[in-house]
């Protein structure tokens, strides 16, 4: 479980390094995510290893929040002048998500019912 751990950080820490080196818009987590699956894509399968390891990761996910929770805190008064745009922004980015994964879905259904 160690190893597959070390993997898991191995490619944030690539994504990471790419992000920084190109400057690129995106977030090095993002990048390192899309290289992990590109990975698990290539090998076929999800090792059961690995699946722990993100397991007991997503378990400890809610302390991950709490630094975002507090900038929140610390900044209420800003979002709350803001609060039109940002419910908007939300609002619409939440609907495109919603379309975007139903029309992958039935893209994805599709392909295996020819299948």
């Amino acid at each position: 479980m160690l190893g597959h751990l070390t993997l898991i950080f191995v490619c944030q820490l690539v994504g990471e390094l790419v992000a920084g080196a190109l400057a690129l818009p995106v977030p090095g987590p993002v990048l390192g995510m899309v290289l992990l699956f590109v990975i698990l894509m290539l090998r076929g399968a999800v090792p059961e290893g690995l699946g722990q390891a993100a397991g007991g990761l997503q378990k400890a996910m809610s302390l991950l929040f709490v630094p975002a929770g507090t900038g929140v805190m610390l900044h209420f008064r800003l979002l709350g002048e803001a609060a039109l745009p940002l419910g908007l922004g939300l609002l619409v980015s939440t609907v495109a998500t919603i379309a975007v994964t139903g029309l992958f879905m039935a893209w994805l259904s599709r392909g295996k019912a020819d299948g």
